[in-house]
């Protein structure tokens, strides 16, 4: 399968193109303990750290069984994440996800008891709880079971609400800086060209292909939020460098508009061999033989098949459309064209890098 991407000379927003720094999300982590489980919780004696977290919580609770033996399998030991948008403020509710840490067989019918969650500085910005909603299922029998997407992870919408502010003022920035989402020179020298000529000179300077810093102006009528408003529907028309992306796992390849090829000769050939397997019973003649016995005689064909392979030549300075024309004149399964690309990426005549995923 052959996808062409989309031409590169449409105009985008800088917004669509560019990031501005410090504007992000945060995530957060937690772990917690779903209780309510209809039996298919960790098993206590194989999971230590779900027992001393129930011991542990239960003590918080004044209750105490540290000495005593605990045999439950409705519990289970889970780790919550969530991303916290910039500018979030107390009292915003999050979406959190939950997932299993021990050997608990499914979440569902859970609920998720109140969980911290952590950023990267160890400081607890939400709090999670809630009943845990699980879109997979498992059904098990004597002899089998069935087992339906994921069922040891869940979600919890609004599951956590925000208790710290993360402390960023944007408004007070005398500059900042704009993050390529695909650094390029020739993008980012365009996107500084559009900002200067409507904000006025000197507001925007290229640092590097990834990076655009924005100082505002000291007679600008606003602060950096109105700068960066008024600067973000600008439309640019953003360059790309010439590449071919290929997906082996699923025969995926994706060209560049940009992407040139040299002349080259292909030739392609595919070799087939067939194996087939017709075992036969050989059973004895009961008037001839009182004492034979029946045997499987295994009898094999092999047959070889090999297509011819035609050499094409490709003229130089084709563009993407001539290319994908090319390649689809030969007849090829998507793994053949991989292999194709590569081999002419190979001699040198594939004017574009390649990237395999």
């Amino acid at each position: 399968m052959i996808m062409v991407q989309p031409f590169a000379n449409a105009d985008s927003r800088i917004k669509d193109l560019a990031d501005v720094e410090g504007v992000r999300e945060n995530m957060l982590v937690g772990y917690g303990l779903v209780v309510g489980l209809p039996g298919t919780g960790d098993r206590i004696r194989n999971t230590p750290f779900t027992r001393e977290s129930l011991v542990s919580m239960l003590e918080r609770l004044g209750v105490n069984i540290r000495s005593e033996f605990l045999d439950t399998d409705n519990i289970a030991a889970v780790m919550v994440t969530a991303n916290m948008p910039a500018f979030s403020t107390q009292g915003t509710r999050l979406d959190i996800s939950v997932s299993a840490l021990g050997d608990a067989e499914s979440l569902r019918g859970g609920t998720l008891l109140v969980t911290p969650l952590y950023g990267a500085d160890n400081e607890v910005y939400a709090v999670a709880q809630g009943s845990v909603a699980v879109s997979g299922f498992s059904a098990r029998g004597q002899a089998t079971n069935v087992t339906q997407g994921v069922p040891t992870n869940g979600k919890i919408s609004n599951g956590a609400v925000v208790e710290r502010e993360l402390q960023f003022d944007l408004s007070l920035k005398q500059a900042v800086k704009l993050s390529l989402r695909n650094p390029d020179f020739t993008t980012a020298r365009r996107i500084s060209e559009a900002i200067n000529n409507n904000v006025g000179s000197n507001v925007a300077t290229v640092k590097d292909p990834g990076t655009i810093t924005l100082i505002k102006p000291l007679d600008y009528n606003g602060n950096m939020i109105t700068l960066l408003t008024n600067i973000e529907a600008l439309r640019v028309t953003p360059d790309q460098s010439a590449r071919v992306v290929i997906d082996e796992a699923s025969g995926v390849v994706v060209i560049g508009d940009d992407v040139r090829v040299s002349t080259v000769a292909i030739a392609q050939g595919s070799l087939t061999i067939s194996v087939t397997e017709t075992p036969q019973v050989s059973q004895p003649i009961a008037s001839f033989s009182d004492a034979g016995e029946t045997v499987i005689v295994p009898r094999t064909d092999i047959d070889v098949f090999e297509n011819e392979g035609n050499l094409k030549i490709v003229d130089g300075s084709v563009r993407l459309s001539d290319l994908v024309d090319g390649l689809n004149a030969l007849g090829v399964s998507p793994r053949d064209m991989i292999s194709i690309l590569e081999a002419i990426k190979a001699s040198g005549a594939l004017q574009a890098d390649i990237e395999v995923r």
